[in-house]
């Protein structure tokens, strides 16, 4: 099983957040499943792979030809694949993946996010997309998408196309032990 993580790429957050990021790479390595990740070697997503890193986990790293050119890559991440651009970034992320998981994040995080709901919504993609809910930071975001359904943008049966989890513990909840083992 390979799961794609969206995170932020930025350093100056609560450790609390750090800390999540570590915690559930280390689980998911811990589970044997796969990372696929935007590639920054900053911020949760450094975090994040470290985390796999330290514990022999398999990661991938998926950056644009201009990030890699500033320097912003995993220095360690054994596998980085080079895009052209954030599209096609996304692009291949989201086809490597059996499942998402979205970390804190800016609006990068945000937009990665959402169009994983959207191609959930649209039947393009039928993993799990788990939303990492670190002190609450997406309730305002959960609360807003409970509005769409109430103003009837989306509909109530479309709540389903995503999980919240508020620990890295209750992330794992959401994987099917028996898929994991026969991976």
């Amino acid at each position: 099983m390979r799961v794609c993580i969206f995170a932020s790429s930025s350093s100056r957050v609560s450790s609390e957040y750090a800390d999540a990021a570590s915690e559930l790479g280390l689980l998911l390595t811990r589970a044997g499943i796969e990372i696929v990740f935007g590639g920054g070697g900053i911020g949760l997503m450094g975090k994040l792979a470290d985390a796999v890193i330290e514990n022999n986990g398999s990661i991938t790293g998926v950056i644009p030809s201009f990030m890699k050119a500033e320097g912003w890559g995993h220095s360690h991440v054994n596998e980085m694949i080079i895009t052209p651009d954030m599209g096609e970034r996304k692009k291949q992320m989201f086809a490597m993946a059996d499942a998402i998981i979205a970390l804190p994040g800016g609006v990068g995080t945000l937009e990665e996010l959402t169009e994983a709901i959207t191609l959930k919504q649209l039947g393009l993609f039928r993993g799990p997309v788990i939303i990492l809910n670190t002190r609450n930071f997406y309730k305002s975001l959960i609360d807003f998408f409970d509005h769409m359904v109430s103003e009837y943008f989306l509909r109530n049966e479309h709540k389903g196309i995503w999980d919240v989890a508020n620990t890295p513990q209750e992330v794992m909840t959401f994987f099917d032990p028996n898929k994991i083992a026969k991976i």
